[in-house]
């Protein structure tokens, strides 16, 4: 078998597994819900950030006939530098907030992101958190305890890992189990997987398993196989 096909395969692994635990997770309220939608905006992440702002749209789209979703961006870079914006309501306003952001270079802070998530669901429930990233270089104990908090305030951590290294992939995996989430690989040439996950989330966050579960049904071949599999 050649290494594309293997890569293949290990990406419909990966989507089958994601949506599995997506439908495991607790329903969810009725009302709109409210999303994080974190990324890691350090140098090395540069080369697809602009692929992120082309798939922030996902987010959006896969929910309007749920009652729709509120986005908030939310990226670190440089030196120290962490910000939040406002939640906004419509696919031209992430992406405007998007387009005003470049990379730069500097330490992951996926534990501010994961404080600042506590943080806001204890003022307003957060259905969902989506952090993109490619590596981290922070102590897991602190990572793994907040990721925690998160769970017991049902605020589920959807980490979407770029890349191969394996210490990322390791804290993680802990990050989205911790906190109730999943875990998901991908790589900057298999930009129809990230979609497809983003758009599972943006689903579950909006509407809970069941929407989850009608949107497999009208979505591409490859999401309806997966979910027969899974029933």
């Amino acid at each position: 078998m050649s290494d594309k096909e293997l890569r293949s395969r290990s990406d419909k692994q990966s989507i089958d597994e994601f949506i599995h635990q997506v439908q495991k997770l607790p329903v969810q309220s009725g009302e709109q819900g409210r999303l994080i939608f974190a990324l890691d905006a350090t140098a090395s992440r540069e080369p697809t950030w602009d692929q992120a702002c082309h798939l922030q749209s996902e987010l959006f789209m896969a929910t309007r006939d749920l009652g729709g979703l509120s986005i908030q961006l939310c990226y670190y870079r440089g030196f120290g530098e962490f910000r939040a914006t406002n939640f906004v309501n419509e696919t031209g306003q992430l992406l405007n907030l998007m387009n005003g952001v470049s990379c730069l270079g500097g330490r992951t802070q996926i534990s501010r992101v994961l404080a600042h998530a506590v943080k806001e669901t204890r003022r307003k429930a957060v259905k969902a958190v989506v952090f993109i990233g490619d590596c981290c270089e922070e102590p897991v104990d602190e990572l793994c305890h907040t990721a925690g908090e998160l769970g017991m305030l049902r605020t589920p951590v959807f980490m979407f890992h770029e890349g191969a290294d394996a210490h990322a992939r390791a804290v993680f995996q802990q990050v989205s189990k911790l906190s109730g989430g999943a875990y998901a690989p991908f790589d900057r040439n298999s930009p129809q997987v990230l979609k497809d996950l983003m758009a599972a989330v943006a689903v579950y966050a909006s509407g809970g398993p069941k929407a989850l579960q009608d949107f497999s049904r009208r979505s591409s071949a490859e999401v309806k196989r997966l979910t027969q599999q899974i029933r």
